[in-house]
């Protein structure tokens, strides 16, 4: 499906681990960065790199929550990606994360924009980190008037017939709009966006990736995925086909976990993706940007050895407020 995904854009566009020295993170960890605020007709910008639950993690006891309980990190958010179509003055949310607020605040920001509400929504699937932010548009809260929402149909059924959700859907502070699989979106005459199935726990609702295609890149979004090996698309493959590839890193290893089954949240860690993708030339090596972090990955301290394997391999961890053009 995902080559059928990519038939259908190249038409369209014809037109180290937790026990890392508590002081080490505080050396890390950046609290201020520069606001870019994009020129390009359109662009992705980086809200969030975190797991679902965030850093510091709730109940964490070990030494990689410790500091940013007393001394939290604004930069540290859960994952998501604001696309700005700066031609249409235009901008789209991926994810709706506990962290919406400051989410979107920061994406009005750096496009200068006079709105405080995007002007669509895509979620990939119905874990905790990827939805729930949506709280924050009912009553209780900006009560927006039918902001859309584009879900996969088994996430739009939930939605609408389970509260809390499917009282935003009766006061119409979203409307959903339902995605099928490898049919593009077209937001405006260069931007769409197609969503493809990736295996993952769907307890609730089918989980997918999307490719953004914008009017000179494509860019490839997998916060969520189980092992690569289970997945009916080649990694690799889809790669070559795009510009960017933001993928999931939850975890550096196995090892970081030890309080849960590993074996019951089966993502790629991280050493398996550079294992599988080490002999791609480094400008197809240069096109991912790992994303998705548990708070026990290492790769958040950037004075920490898995960060530095990292790059030195030839790869990139995407960072809060990093801008991509399409």
């Amino acid at each position: 499906m995902i080559k059928s995904c990519l038939l259908i854009f190249s038409f369209v566009l014809l037109f180290l681990s937790c026990s890392e020295k508590a002081s080490e993170k505080n050396e890390q960890s950046q609290t201020t960065f520069e606001v870019i605020r994009t020129t390009s007709e359109a662009s992705l910008v980086v809200l969030g790199t975190l797991q679902d639950a965030g850093s510091p993690h709730i109940g964490c006891n070990k030494d990689c929550c410790a500091s940013f309980f007393e001394n939290p990190d604004p930069l540290r958010k859960v994952v998501s990606l604001g696309l700005i179509d700066s031609k249409n003055n235009k901008n789209y949310l991926f994810e709706a994360t506990p962290d919406i607020s400051t989410q979107l605040k920061h994406l009005k920001h750096i496009t200068a924009s006079n709105k405080e509400l995007p002007d669509g929504i895509f979620l990939t699937h119905a874990h905790i980190g990827h939805y729930s932010g949506l709280m924050y548009l009912g009553k209780e809260a900006t009560n927006a008037d039918s902001a859309p929402v584009f879900a996969m149909p088994r996430m739009k059924e939930y939605l609408e017939t389970n509260g809390p959700w499917s009282q935003l859907v009766k006061n119409s502070n979203i409307a959903i709009s339902q995605l099928k699989e490898g049919w593009p979106i077209t937001l405006s005459s260069s931007l769409s966006v197609t969503p493809f199935k990736v295996p993952h726990r769907d307890e609730f609702s089918e989980t997918v990736g999307f490719i953004i295609a914008g009017p000179n890149k494509l860019a490839l979004f997998i916060p969520d995925i189980d092992k690569w090996e289970k997945w009916s698309s080649s990694i690799k493959e889809v790669i070559s086909t795009v510009d960017y590839a933001f993928i999931d890193a939850t975890f550096y290893h196995g090892d970081e976990i030890n309080s849960r089954d590993i074996s019951g949240i089966p993502h790629p860690f991280i050493i398996e993706s550079m294992e599988l993708l080490k002999d791609l030339p480094s400008e197809e090596k240069q096109k991912i940007q790992f994303i998705h972090f548990n708070h026990t990955n290492p790769v958040l301290n950037t004075n920490s050895d898995a960060f530095k394997i990292v790059i030195k391999n030839g790869f990139n961890v995407a960072k809060f407020g990093d801008v991509f053009d399409l």
